[in-house]
């Protein structure tokens, strides 16, 4: 039995190319996740954090590699339900990935239906209780993603991700698409929604300044390999890789002007 809720062993992701050649997009990529931990992955776009958590989540297939949680394997996309519930996926564009003609309540509720046995009113009743969850008013779930501000669809998303009720949620970039001050209510919202329910995180970034609040280890990537991993605080004070140091020399600083 894996000591880890999540391990992941040697991913590799190959892809062929309309001219016929071979494109890795990831090589040779390890990592573990504890229960209730949250593991950051960073790096540049094209550097594989994303095939890699799409990897993890069952979206796209692995070229090689094992993924294991719990005590048992997974497959790359062919995967039962029970296993499909277990690993969920917070989007990047928290608008466009909600379905524009169905009501909150619907969009919330359909995990509910798939994963399941539940009759209407015991829906409407978990309904009620994940919008409580995610800091939305009851309301909400008579409305359309398109009445609501990114913030708040970036929320219902959170909302139909728990509904599953999953051991892992893979958070693909969820705050980039969010002005500063969401950015920061929603990476609260995730903390406080970790102590409550014991959830995992794999928290994808393009940057190191959401990273250090949230995770409790950090994973590197550049050109589809791990090129740094360790503890938060030792990535960020004691960086060993150079490609590491310029993400942190590249997290914005504010500078405040002296009044005479």
């Amino acid at each position: 039995m894996s000591k880890h809720l999540l391990e992941a062993e040697g991913l590799h992701k190959v892809y062929r190319t309309r001219n016929g050649t071979d494109f890795t997009a990831v090589q040779n990529v390890s990592f573990y996740l504890g229960q209730g931990e949250t593991l950051g992955i960073v790096g540049e776009s094209g550097s594989g954090k994303t095939t890699v958590a799409k990897m993890v989540a069952g979206m796209i297939p692995l070229t090689s590699g094992s993924i294991i949680l719990g005590d048992k394997a997974l497959s790359g996309t062919k995967r039962i339900r029970s296993d499909k519930r277990s690993i969920q996926y917070v989007f990047q564009d928290p608008v466009s990935s909600l379905n524009p003609r169905w009501k909150i309540r619907d969009i919330v509720a359909e995990p509910l239906k798939l994963y399941f046995q539940m009759n209407a009113k015991a829906i409407d009743k978990r309904v009620d209780e994940l919008l409580d969850d995610v800091g939305l008013p009851r309301e909400f779930k008579s409305r359309y993603p398109g009445e609501l501000s990114g913030g708040q669809c970036q929320r219902v998303g959170i909302a139909r991700a728990l509904a599953a009720e999953p051991a892992v949620i893979v958070c693909d970039e969820p705050t980039s698409a969010l002005d500063m001050t969401i950015q920061a209510q929603i990476l609260e919202l995730l903390k406080k929604l970790q102590q409550q329910k014991g959830v995992s995180y794999l928290f994808i970034a393009h940057g190191l300044e959401v990273i250090y609040s949230i995770s409790h280890r950090v994973m590197v990537m550049k050109a589809g390999e791990v090129v740094e991993a360790g503890e938060t605080k030792q990535i960020f004070h004691d960086p060993q890789h150079e490609y590491t140091r310029s993400l942190i020399e590249a997290i914005p600083r504010i500078n405040i002007p002296q009044f005479q």
